[in-house]
């Protein structure tokens, strides 16, 4: 089993999937069916003057995103979304769905943003504008105990599962894997442990979070991405999103220095995700 004791613990754009028949559903007490349409042609104003901004999540992916025993949700993700809003003076309600129609909510204006752990990607940088980074992901390769992967390099050939579209997935197939599209992490790691897929691929972060509930899986990482990924919320292209941007990287900013975004991370984390280093 790879050690948890680890050296420095820290560490995906979907397929765009028409949005109907998804369901999506709103959380946290508001009604998240439609993001703020800025009318204005300016969409920080649009939200301030509405009072609410909309964040996509998925709710299924601990501990970024989930529903604690009590089935609200949080997750680092969605207390970050939470304390955001709260620097603009507005209320962050949120949009549940599965990965494949957040980001194609998000063309369509359905939402503002999404709170769901974004990989920042040159693929995904000429579709999106993001904020500055909040949180750096390492990517690993997790497998069974028994299995002879030992570098990115001997994914090829092999077979994975991930979401499709998702920076995983694009990642293992880079090395050669060829990839099976699941909806999420539990039902990637029942592949695995069924001996159905070589291998999956998620955040460090996630891989020790399921360690943590289910102690005695027979699972390790076997390797990882040579560096850290950075994390931010994607917004629309253009002079509409311009301010909303600058407004959420002040926020940041702020969470930032006043110790909010290293107390969540350790919170969920158990340690300090928000810096590169």
């Amino acid at each position: 089993m790879h050690s948890i004791s680890r050296r420095a613990f820290i560490g995906g754009a979907g397929s765009l999937a028409v949005l109907a028949g998804l369901g999506l559903a709103g959380c946290g007490g508001t009604d998240a069916g439609s993001g703020s349409t800025a009318t204005s042609g300016n969409l920080l104003d649009t939200i301030v003057e509405g009072g609410k901004m909309t964040f996509a999540t998925e709710g299924t992916w601990s501990p970024w995103t989930f529903h604690n025993a009590d089935d609200e949700l949080t997750g680092f993700d969605i207390e970050v979304a939470r304390a955001i809003a709260s620097e603009l003076d507005v209320e962050a309600v949120f949009a549940e769905g599965e990965w494949d129609g957040l980001l194609a909510g998000l063309d369509s204006g359905r939402f503002d943003t999404m709170a769901n752990g974004v990989s920042v990607t040159p693929e995904r940088e000429e579709r999106y504008d993001f904020t500055e980074p909040y949180a750096y992901n390492r990517i690993v390769v997790i497998t069974m105990d028994d299995s002879d992967i030992s570098s990115m390099e001997d994914l090829d050939g092999k077979h994975t599962a991930n979401t499709l579209g998702s920076s995983y997935a694009t990642l293992a197939e880079s090395f050669g894997a060829t990839n099976t599209g699941v909806d999420d992490f539990n039902q990637t790691i029942e592949l695995l442990e069924q001996g159905r897929i070589d291998a999956t691929l998620n955040d460090e972060v996630v891989f020790y979070d399921y360690m943590k509930a289910h102690p005695d899986a027979p699972l390790k990482i076997a390797a990882e991405n040579a560096d850290p990924t950075p994390v931010a919320f994607p917004l629309r292209k253009g002079e509409e999103t311009a301010e909303l941007r600058e407004a959420m990287n002040g926020a940041i900013d702020a969470l930032r220095e006043n110790g909010m975004l290293s107390s969540l991370s350790e919170e969920f984390f158990g340690v300090d995700i928000t810096s590169e280093s």
